[in-house]
């Protein structure tokens, strides 16, 4: 079963919303506003290393300074591969959350604050929620990276969480995709979440309709239902 539907998933993926061309990103389009890294070396290695492997960015980032950010569909740890230099290849700091425990070692603690981890206690999951909205209440730049599917292999959901913290937050909802048929990072449409998840998760899985991942039999099954719903 699962199978024929990503046969067919790659069959209409040339006829996707998402299929059109979309413009090259490029660190001199970033405005103002958009959290960035201040480095000046290392995006030029690493567009050099996304121009070898014949990978590119795309889309549009807006020129805002806090966001929740998607990365989907996330099936294999070579994703970070390509993920990580197009994020050095635009300067763009998007910070992730990571055990506090990491940061009890200085020097460790030093090279985690410049990839941009923030050190979160999950032992405790309301916390964790409360202390991530924490952070953008603070006012400072902040693009908070999260992989709602939660794991590498196929999950029947996503995890919700992104969606409230976003909500809590009052901050908007910037889908990227990482699409291995076209290579691909796409920076897609913001979601302004309205309280209403029922209503705001349709507009988000929208959008990752027609993106191939690595493994495309661990694709979630919102994002397999959502490749299939014009069949």
């Amino acid at each position: 079963m699962t199978s024929k539907l990503f046969n067919r998933s790659k069959a209409a993926a040339s006829q996707s919303i998402n299929s059109k061309i979309l413009p090259k990103l490029s660190r001199k389009q970033l405005g103002s506003l958009v959290p960035k890294r201040g480095n000046k070396i290392a995006p030029v290695i690493a567009s050099a290393m996304l121009k070898a492997a014949g990978w590119s960015t795309v889309g549009e980032i807006p020129n805002i300074s806090q966001a929740v950010v998607l990365a989907l569909p996330h099936t294999s740890n070579i994703d970070g591969v390509y993920a990580i230099p197009s994020l050095f290849a635009l300067d763009l700091k998007i910070s992730i959350m990571g055990k506090h425990t990491l940061f009890k070692v200085p020097v460790f603690a030093q090279l985690l604050n410049w990839i941009g981890v923030i050190p979160i206690d999950r032992s405790d999951k309301g916390s964790v929620l409360q202390a991530s909205i924490d952070k953008f209440k603070t006012g400072k730049p902040l693009f908070l990276g999260l992989a709602p599917e939660g794991t590498r292999q196929y999950t029947e959901t996503w995890k919700s969480g992104f969606y409230y913290l976003a909500v809590g937050a009052g901050v908007p909802i910037l889908p990227v995709a990482m699409d291995y048929k076209t290579k691909e990072i796409r920076f897609m449409s913001l979601v302004y979440p309205s309280g209403d998840i029922e209503a705001d998760l349709p507009k988000i899985y929208a959008q990752y309709k027609g993106v191939i991942p690595r493994h495309p039999e661990r694709l979630s099954q919102p994002l397999q239902d959502i490749n299939n719903s014009a069949e």
